[in-house]
C-alpha cells in the first residue's frame, strides 16, 4: 500500500509530497470509477450528438466537465502518484468498457447505442429528431452534404452511433 504523505503547508519540498498520494490508492481508484460511470450515463442521456458532432459550446462543456469532476476524483490530492493512480484506473476502466462493448450486444447498446432513422422512406421522423436533439438545420446540412436538396430526395437518413448522419438516396436504393 502507498504510504500517506502528510506535510505541513510551509514544509520544504520532498519526494514524498511529490510522489505519494494523501488518500489511499483504492479510494482514488473508486472515485475514478464512480466519476467515469456517472459521465458515461450523463453523455448517453444528453444524446449522441454531444459526442459525435461537437459544436463550440459542446467542446466548452466537455472542458468544464473535466474541471468540475477533477476534485471529486482526486479528493484534493495533487500528488504525482495520485494522478498516476487515477489515470491508470481510467485507462483500465475504458479498456474494460471497450472489451465489454465488443463482447456483449446488450452492453454495447447501452454504452454506444444503435443507429436510428431520422428520415425513413422520405418521411421526416420528428419524434426521433427531438429525442436525439438534432435540429432541422443540422439534418438539412447533412442532406445537402450528401447531395439531397430536400427531405423527399433522401430515402433514409440515419443517425449513426458516432453522431454522423448517413444519407441513402432514392435512386441509389432503387437501383440496388
Amino acid at each position: 500500500m502507498l504510504a500517506q504523505a502528510v506535510t505541513p503547508p510551509n514544509a520544504p519540498w520532498s519526494w514524498a509530497t511529490l510522489l505519494l498520494p494523501t488518500l489511499p490508492w483504492w479510494e482514488m481508484a473508486l472515485r475514478g470509477v464512480v466519476v467515469y460511470i456517472f459521465l458515461i450515463v450523463l453523455m448517453r442521456i444528453t444524446g449522441r450528438r454531444q459526442v459525435g458532432m461537437l459544436a463550440p459550446f459542446d467542446f466548452i462543456l466537455l472542458l468544464i466537465l473535466s474541471n468540475a469532476v477533477q476534485n471529486s476524483m482526486n479528493g484534493g490530492d495533487n500528488s504525482l502518484g495520485g494522478g498516476l493512480v487515477i489515470a491508470t484506473t481510467l485507462v483500465i476502466l475504458n479498456w474494460g468498457v471497450s472489451w465489454l462493448s465488443r463482447h456483449s450486444k446488450t452492453f454495447e447498446g447501452f454504452i454506444v447505442g444503435r443507429p436510428v432513422f431520422l428520415v425513413r422512406d422520405g418521411k421526416l421522423q420528428e419524434k426521433t429528431l427531438l429525442a436525439e436533439k438534432i435540429t432541422h438545420h443540422e439534418l438539412m446540412a447533412a442532406l445537402r452534404a450528401a447531395g439531397c436538396t430536400n427531405i423527399e430526395h433522401a430515402r433514409h437518413a440515419i443517425l449513426e452511433t458516432n453522431g454522423s448522419i448517413t444519407v441513402i438516396h432514392h435512386d441509389h436504393a432503387d437501383s440496388a
